[in-house]
């Protein structure tokens, strides 16, 4: 019997963008933004199969380009209040269809071009180590992180933090860089999050993500920086 666990990863890229029209497609040092996630997939030979999820006609045609395999999203579930979870379980459910059973799903968002690889191997390797439920990437905060009050006083999260930054423990968020669910969590819950969630920490170069035309512009000049380094 075969206990290699299987892998789904989902690009969820729909079409609507109210601050950065037409993002996920969107050239980037030349290249449309969603290529450069299936690039890091494709060198990701434990994800079993790489899906997009999307609404819009254009990025269809562009992620047909770029050699991924694409689930058409139901309009009702590309909307701005629509959840990733409901884009992952139509996937899931249209894939199953046919035959095709995983026992995780990867989510990779196409706003974070500088994502490894290696980064993708390492969190599915742990959310299997431990048996977690869910994993997620986070991003180390050196700044003090806290809450206004009805007074409008700030409130640290974590009194008592030195004001020096390098003396200082630091605290975490989310990254939109990697998500990793079991598919029965995903189905029973309907939700990505738990209540014990396992997380990988991502390195801040790789923890950029995409959503602002200032993000692209920056991204626009770590390309050139680094290409000028080759």
């Amino acid at each position: 019997m075969n206990n290699t666990p299987r892998f789904l990863a989902v690009v969820p890229a729909r079409g609507g963008s109210k601050g950065l029209p037409g993002k996920n497609i969107r050239p980037l040092a030349g290249r449309p933004l969603i290529a450069y996630t299936l690039d890091q997939a494709r060198e990701v030979t434990e994800l079993d199969r790489v899906v997009v999820s999307t609404d819009d006609a254009d990025i269809r045609r562009v992620a047909l380009e770029f050699g991924a395999e694409v689930i058409d999203r139901p309009a009702a579930l590309a909307t701005a209040e629509a959840r990733t979870e409901g884009a992952l379980l139509h996937a899931l459910d249209v894939l199953e269809k046919d035959g095709a059973h995983f026992d995780y799903v990867v989510v990779l968002e196409p706003t974070s071009p500088f994502r490894s690889p290696a980064l993708i191997r390492d969190s599915l390797k742990r959310i299997v180590a431990a048996d977690a439920r869910s994993l997620i990437g986070v991003r180390a905060i050196h700044e003090i992180t806290g809450a206004l009050d009805e007074r409008g006083y700030f409130r640290p999260f974590v009194p008592g933090q030195a004001r020096r930054r390098q003396e200082r423990t630091p605290s975490y968020g989310e990254a939109s860089t990697i998500y990793v669910c079991r598919v029965d969590h995903l189905r029973r819950t309907g939700s990505l999050t738990a209540e014990d969630w396992l997380a990988v920490e991502v390195p801040a170069g790789e923890a950029i993500d995409i959503n602002t035309p200032d993000d692209f512009e920056y991204c626009e000049f770590l390309m050139e920086r680094r290409a000028t380094r080759a």
